[in-house]
């Protein structure tokens, strides 16, 4: 039995915080084929999703996949980002957050076997490293002036 990947038990967990402050939970992803987001939104391989409950609708994380609804220019999308793609989590206003290693293609679970709407099960094991705090000082949350950025300290 191989073991578990922690890292969609970490991004539910910080999930969960910012909901409970009060705070706008943003994924960043590396998008790649197996990855269902609105190419237009796609930045340099990127994109950043607002996953907080006010911006998506049936939203799911399970252990493989993060599954939901959201509006793209008054269009919803399904989107469908598996854990292995997500390389980070944080907090819109203050930037607090957890980054991760991006992982190879070839670890994202498959979704071929799987019935339509259902990504099947597969393993990886991500390499995690906190957001770097440096000692800054957190953006003043109503001012929306900061601009949240993730760091990979290794």
């Amino acid at each position: 039995m191989s073991e578990q990947s922690a890292k969609p038990y970490l991004v539910r967990a910080l999930y969960e915080w910012c909901v409970e402050q009060g705070y706008t939970p943003y994924l960043a992803v590396r998008v790649d084929a197996n990855t269902k987001v609105p190419a237009d939104y796609v930045k340099n391989g990127e994109i950043v999703l607002n996953v907080g409950p006010m911006a998506t609708h049936q939203l799911t994380m399970d252990n493989e996949w993060t599954l939901f609804n959201a509006r793209f220019n008054g269009v919803t999308q399904e989107i469908a980002v598996p854990f292995a793609a997500v390389v980070g989590i944080f907090a819109k206003e203050t930037g607090y957050g957890m980054g991760f290693q991006p992982e190879l293609e070839s670890e994202v679970p498959a979704v071929a076997d799987a019935a339509p709407g259902e990504p099947s099960a597969g393993s990886f094991q991500p390499a995690l490293a906190p957001i770097s705090g440096g000692g800054a000082k957190p953006a003043d949350k109503t001012s929306g002036k900061g601009k949240a950025s993730l760091k990979v300290v290794k």
